[in-house]
């Protein structure tokens, strides 16, 4: 019987959407899918941009639902994972504290510039990537299709689980 292992690996996600540097900012523990082009956090599937391509405010990861853009890197060993030109508080999944201070060789957090949160949700993963594996939905088979179509407002009828309309 073949069992599936959700990896979790501690890493840096920032919001940049309407935010440029100085977004919410977070270090925690993201699943990785099989393929490792969608990591899922905090509720969210997110989507990797292909090469070199950016959002339009710099993310290297699109939220599939909303479209929102992300920054996701590896956690600094240095401990300066915000952008220079960044501010505000990061905040740290209670669960990671431990491993984020043995990557940073540190004994305590620096609570200038972080806070302790217990408030990330747990994922979907079935539902979002079922959602990434649709057609139609996700990454798309044709590199030339562009790096990722999204669906947004949706709306279903009670009696079946097409949609009834899809606004662009």
């Amino acid at each position: 019987m073949w069992h599936t292992l959700s990896v979790k690996i501690l890493r840096y996600i920032e919001l940049k959407s309407g935010h440029s540097d100085n977004g919410p900012a977070w270090i925690a523990y993201v699943t990785q899918s099989k393929s490792g082009r969608t990591l899922y956090f905090n509720g969210r599937g997110l989507m990797k941009l292909k090469g070199q391509r950016r959002g339009e405010s710099g993310g290297n990861y699109r939220d599939m639902e909303t479209g929102e853009s992300l920054w996701i890197s590896g956690v600094k060993k240095n401990g300066k994972d915000r952008h220079w030109a960044g501010s505000g508080k990061v905040l740290i999944e209670a669960a990671a504290v431990s491993d984020y201070l043995t990557t940073i060789q540190a004994k305590a957090l620096d609570t200038s510039r972080y806070e302790i949160t217990n408030s990330i949700v747990p994922t979907d993963i079935k539902r979002l990537s079922h959602l990434a594996n649709s057609s139609g939905r996700g990454w798309t088979n044709d590199p030339d299709s562009g790096p990722y179509s999204f669906v947004r407002n949706v709306t279903f009828s009670s009696d079946s689980s097409e949609p009834d309309q899809l606004d662009e």
